[in-house]
């Protein structure tokens, strides 16, 4: 089963950081940047839950967190701009329990790896990142849970960053977690850590944009009340 899912999960992967990158830096709204986020929705999903699988079968508890995590940033991502639908509430109260044992998890597998005197540093630094990133996030879907749907300026800043956040933990983990099957040429570590750093500058750049300075010019079909109506009410995301 390994040696049929694993091409499967490699191709869902490349293909998933092709059409994120697209999406990340084409128009927002338009019509390039919701037909290649979709793809990056479906492709990523696939990798993140075939992944999962994968690290299941072989007990690596850590990985499977990354995968679970991934998929989702995604799917949340992409539910935040879907309309309210019925029972929207109680979807949103499933995610913050996924969220929330993604957190926990993670937080368990770093102390774990961090007090080991054998354990990888970095491993266990980026699982702390996971656990309080998965634990914020689960506290934002408590308070739609609880509160209803975003709208306006924080609905795209929880969009935006979900999205962007699951697309640097598949760039992260290509770039330098499978830095091997990259090309001896290119091996460079300061290469390697560009794409991710870019993924990472978007993200913050289009957050201060929506939410800081207010300014929605190159989102195709948000108008600036739509974008601002709720600001005053909704802290980001």
């Amino acid at each position: 089963m390994r040696t049929t899912l694993l091409p499967i999960h490699i191709i869902a992967g490349v293909l998933g950081l092709v059409f994120g990158f697209v999406a990340l830096y084409a128009a927002k709204g338009g019509r390039l940047h919701r037909k290649s986020g979709m793809l990056f929705v479906y492709a990523l999903v696939t990798m993140a839950l075939i992944g999962a699988f994968l690290a299941v079968l072989k007990r690596e508890g850590s990985s499977v967190v990354g995968g679970v995590l991934t998929a989702y940033m995604v799917i949340t991502g992409l539910v935040t701009l879907r309309p309210t639908v019925a029972g929207s509430r109680r979807l949103h109260l499933g995610f913050m329990l996924v969220a929330l044992a993604i957190g926990l998890a993670s937080l368990r597998f770093s102390f774990e790896i961090l007090g080991s005197p054998t354990g990888n540093r970095v491993a266990g630094s980026v699982l702390s990142i996971f656990g309080a990133v998965a634990l914020l996030a689960s506290a934002s879907d408590l308070r739609i849970a609880l509160y209803g749907d975003l709208r306006g300026a924080p609905r795209l800043a929880r969009h935006l960053w979900r999205m962007c956040f699951a697309l640097l933990i598949a760039a992260f983990s290509f770039f330098l977690g499978q830095a091997q099957v990259i090309p001896k040429p290119i091996r460079i570590p300061a290469l390697l850590v560009i794409p991710p750093l870019a993924v990472l500058v978007a993200m913050f750049y289009w957050l201060w944009r929506v939410r800081i300075r207010r300014s929605f010019r190159g989102i195709v079909g948000v108008s600036a009340h739509e974008a601002t109506g709720m600001t005053s009410r909704v802290r980001m995301q």
